[in-house]
């Protein structure tokens, strides 16, 4: 190693490669990270700098002795291939700099780089491939599932409407609402796994807004009435009477968030809004908001929500049932039409879901005047609702106990119905409208409850006759 040219670039203990040349190609520095990746020891100065890169630099004989043919000076990194001195190579990234009679060239040993990048398209390659598989097989198990799931509805149906013994009628009830369940469940593990692949596209169309939210309502409106339920549905008058979009996702959205909405309020209200908020060109954003008076959600919990098959607890699931992929789904929807979604909720006092999407717009004009959905038990409730609902879930009070009284008296009847699922939903709100009743009391709820589920009307009527003397309700 020549002094002087340490001196002039004193580079020795740097981590990559230093080699400095003449015009001729004779080596005069080399650092310590070259002469060890080029596993020369002592011995590389005085050599070509075409024996390190035979390939890319030549030798042409001139009156002046050797020089070395390559376009020297480069300000942008370039990829060659080193040769040790036992003539075996890596690939190398390599910049040239001229100072004055000399060229400096720095190069980094990339082989480690380049085994890592075939790693990682080999995993993705891999995990790519994995994905189809498991798409296709998700695919076909969930086709094979419906076959069987639809011969045993079909079936079902048909001996309901030959059967008029009730007590085979219970268990053919039952078999029907589970075939139907189970639909729900296919449908929504064949979305998660288009979503989650990938392969998911939207079909926008035409459509009419307000039929769209009529058809909404009347998918829930029996399980609004059977609860006792305020149920609002307002529209904006700036929402257009059509627009351009996925009708049947937007419905499966809105679907979601009210069946939630439902499931966990036993008392109070769930509305519905819809809005215009903004419009770019020929694209409207729709914003949508589902309020309802249920259970309620800590807010700890929120980001929990629109996980895939996650549960805020797993008592939920166990309680009202779900696979915890509906709002997950929803969120993903949601996203594919450019909008967003959220929640606002504490624990008792309900929660607020809402969500956007882009639409086009069909250049008819807004509607004339808002429109509003009613349907109200109790009209006096949009003027002191909020307070009636409070009133209701404190234990003791004269709302408190109106609401006990009623739903015992709906809890008798489909008793004598023998309609179960619904006596344990009517059951459920009783539990929940006696929360912070004394233990006396709760004793006997849980023993009704007990009754309840074992379908024992024996049981039942005298546990109902109890909690009717111990709270002093008259007429029930």
């Amino acid at each position: 190693m020549e002094q002087s040219e340490s001196c002039l670039f004193p580079v020795e203990d740097a981590l990559e490669m230093v080699l400095i040349f003449d015009k001729t190609g004779k080596i005069t520095y080399v650092n310590a990270e070259a002469e060890k990746k080029l596993e020369y020891k002592g011995d590389l100065c005085g050599k070509s700098i075409c024996d390190v890169f035979p390939n890319d630099f030549k030798e042409t004989k001139e009156k002046d002795g050797f020089i070395t043919e390559y376009p020297f000076a480069s300000k942008e990194l370039q990829n060659l291939v080193a040769y040790r001195k036992n003539l075996t190579c890596f690939p190398v990234e390599i910049k040239i700099m001229q100072s004055n009679k000399r060229y400096i060239c720095m190069a980094n040993d990339t082989l480690e780089k380049e085994y890592l990048a075939k790693q990682n398209i080999q995993v993705k390659q891999e995990a790519e491939q994995a994905m189809k598989v498991k798409s296709e097989f998700v695919a076909n198990v969930t086709h094979e599932l419906r076959t069987p799931v639809n011969g045993v509805l079909g079936n079902v149906r048909e001996l309901l409407e030959m059967e008029s013994e009730e007590k085979k009628l219970r268990p053919m009830r039952t078999i029907e609402r589970c075939c139907v369940d189970m639909h729900k469940i296919i449908d929504n593990i064949l979305d998660f796994s288009k979503l989650e692949a990938g392969k998911f596209t939207l079909e926008p169309r035409k459509f009419h807004v307000r039929d769209m939210l009529d058809y909404v309502k009347a998918n829930h409106i029996n399980k609004i009435t059977e609860k006792g339920l305020e149920f609002f549905m307002t529209v904006s008058p700036q929402v257009p009477e059509y627009v351009i979009g996925d009708e049947l996702r937007i419905k499966q959205i809105l679907n979601n968030l009210l069946s939630n909405a439902l499931k966990f309020t036993s008392i109070g209200k769930v509305t519905v809004e819809v809005l215009k908020t903004a419009q770019v060109n020929d694209t409207i954003e729709l914003f949508f908001i589902v309020i309802d008076s249920g259970i309620g959600i800590d807010k700890a919990d929120k980001d929990k929500l629109f996980q895939s098959f996650s549960q805020v607890d797993a008592s939920i699931s166990r309680k009202y049932g779900g696979t915890g992929l509906g709002l997950n789904i929803s969120k993903q929807l949601v996203e594919l039409m450019g909008g967003r979604i959220g929640v606002e909720s504490e624990k008792g006092k309900g929660s607020t879901f809402s969500f956007s999407v882009w639409v086009g717009s069909c250049g008819e004009g807004d509607s004339s005047q808002t429109d509003i959905v009613h349907l109200s038990p109790t009209p006096s409730f949009m003027e002191d609702g909020y307070k009636e609902q409070e009133d209701s879930k404190q234990f003791g009070t004269t709302e408190n106990l109106e609401a006990l009284k009623k739903n015992l008296s709906k809890l008798l009847l489909c008793v004598e119905m023998e309609n179960w699922e619904k006596a344990e939903m009517f059951m459920d709100t009783i539990r929940q409208l006696t929360e912070n009743a004394p233990r006396e009391i709760a004793r006997v709820i849980l023993r009704l409850k007990m009754a309840v589920q074992k379908e024992n009307y024996d049981k039942i009527t005298a546990g109902c006759e109890e909690l009717k003397n111990l709270l002093q309700l008259k007429e029930v």
